[in-house]
C-alpha cells in the first residue's frame, strides 16, 4: 500500500460508533490525514414527520441550515478535501463554492441513486452528481454508467474495518458458538421469506438480529418468536455475533445492484464461517469452498448447511483462509481509502 501525502479532510459523516462512515474517518486517520468531521446526521428534524419529509423532498428550508453551515465551516477550516459521504441535502450552489475555495471533493456513496429504486432522497444528488473531483465506485454496474458521463472515479470494494472486524481468540471453538444458522442484518427483499423456508421447511436451527421492529413486522409471529434473538447488533457485538455463529449467511440487495455483499468481507474479516449468495462478485473476492461456501437457492443452502454444520474442522479451514484472503488482497478500510486519495493526485490505481 502506497501511503497517501497529508491533507486536511473535512468528512460529511455519521459519527455513530456503528456506521461505516465513523469507520472511515478512523481509516483516514490512521492514514495520517488530519480530520474534521461534520456531522451531517445532527441536522436531521427530531420530529419524525418532518424528518419524514426532509428525506424525500430535500429542498428549500429543510436544507437550509446544514447548507449554510457546511459553507462556514469550509470557511473557518480551508480543508484540502471535502469527502461527501452519501450527499443527498446539499445543493448545487454549496458543492460549487466549495471547488471555487480551491477544495476537491469526493463522493463517497454506499448507496444506488440510479438502480430500479425510485428514492425521493437523490433529488439533491442528481442535480451536483456531475460536479464532484472523484468518484468512489463500489458497484460494477456503475462503471459504464461514469465512463460513459465523463466523471473521473475509482472503483472500490466495500470494506471492513480492521479495528472492529478481527478474528476470535484462538482458543475459540464450537463450544462458544451458540448461533447455528446465522443472519444478522434486515429484511430486505427475499429474506424473510429465504429465511422462513430454512427455519420451517428445512427445519434448520435459524437466528435471526437485526431492528427487532422492522423484522417482527416482515416474518410471521411464530417464526419470529422461534428464531429473533438478540437485537440490533452493531460495533463489537456485531462482531461477537460472527464469532458465535457456526454458520453465517449473506445475500445481496439486488435494488441497490449489488455485486458484492458488504457484510461477506466483514464476516471474512472476522474469520467467520461465510455462506453467501453465488454470484460473480463474491467468486472473484472468495475462492469458491476454500474461502467462501456459496448457494444459489433455498435448497442448496439447506443442504450446505446441513453439511458444515456437523463439520467444525471444515468450518475453521474455510474461515480462515477467507480471512487471510481478505488481508492479503487488501479488502480493509486502509487499503481501499489511500487508493483514494492517491488518485486525487493523478496516480493509477
Amino acid at each position: 500500500m502506497n501511503l497517501p501525502r497529508k491533507r486536511r479532510i473535512l468528512c460529511l459523516s455519521d459519527t455513530h460508533p456503528g456506521s461505516t462512515s465513523a469507520h472511515r474517518v478512523m481509516s483516514l486517520k490512521r492514514l495520517g490525514q488530519e480530520v474534521i468531521v461534520f456531522d451531517v446526521p445532527s441536522y436531521q428534524p427530531r420530529w419524525k414527520p418532518l424528518a419524514w419529509a426532509r428525506c424525500r423532498f430535500p429542498v428549500g428550508p429543510l436544507i437550509y441550515r446544514v447548507n449554510r453551515d457546511l459553507l462556514a465551516t469550509v470557511r473557518a477550516h480551508k480543508p484540502d478535501v471535502v469527502w461527501f459521504e452519501k450527499p443527498t441535502c446539499f445543493t448545487r450552489n454549496t458543492v460549487q463554492t466549495i471547488k471555487q475555495s480551491g477544495a476537491q471533493t469526493v463522493c463517497y456513496n454506499l448507496d444506488n441513486p440510479f438502480g430500479p429504486r425510485n428514492d425521493g432522497i437523490w433529488y439533491q444528488f442528481m442535480k451536483v452528481f456531475r460536479l464532484f473531483d472523484l468518484h468512489c465506485v463500489p458497484r460494477t454496474v456503475d462503471i459504464v454508467r461514469y465512463r460513459t458521463w465523463g466523471l473521473n472515479f475509482v472503483k472500490v470494494l466495500l470494506s471492513y474495518e480492521p479495528s472492529i472486524h478481527f478474528p476470535p481468540p484462538p482458543s475459540w471453538s464450537d463450544a462458544d458458538r451458540s448461533r447455528q444458522v446465522s443472519f444478522i442484518g434486515t429484511p430486505y427483499e427475499e429474506r424473510p421469506a429465504f429465511l422462513t423456508d430454512l427455519a420451517e421447511k428445512q427445519s434448520l436451527p435459524v437466528v435471526i438480529s437485526g431492528s427487532a421492529s422492522v423484522w417482527k413486522k416482515s416474518l410471521r409471529p411464530d417464526i419470529f418468536g422461534r428464531s429473533f434473538a438478540g437485537g440490533a447488533l452493531l460495533g463489537n457485538d456485531y462482531r461477537e455475533g460472527i464469532w458465535k455463529s457456526r454458520i453465517n449467511l449473506s445475500f445481496l440487495t439486488r435494488l441497490n445492484e449489488e455485486d458484492i455483499a458488504h457484510k461477506s468481507v466483514e464476516i471474512a474479516a472476522c474469520q467467520g464461517f461465510l455462506l453467501a449468495l453465488r454470484c460473480e462478485g463474491h467468486q472473484a473476492i472468495f475462492e469458491e469452498d476454500k474461502e467462501a461456501v456459496f448457494f444459489s437457492s433455498v435448497e442448496e443452502c439447506a443442504d450446505k448447511c446441513r453439511f458444515y454444520l456437523s463439520r467444525p474442522d471444515l468450518r475453521d479451514a474455510i474461515a480462515r483462509r477467507g480471512r487471510e484472503r481478505a488481508v492479503r488482497c487488501g479488502y480493509d478500510n486502509d487499503t481501499q481509502l489511500a487508493r483514494i486519495l492517491n488518485r486525487l493526485d493523478g496516480a493509477d490505481v
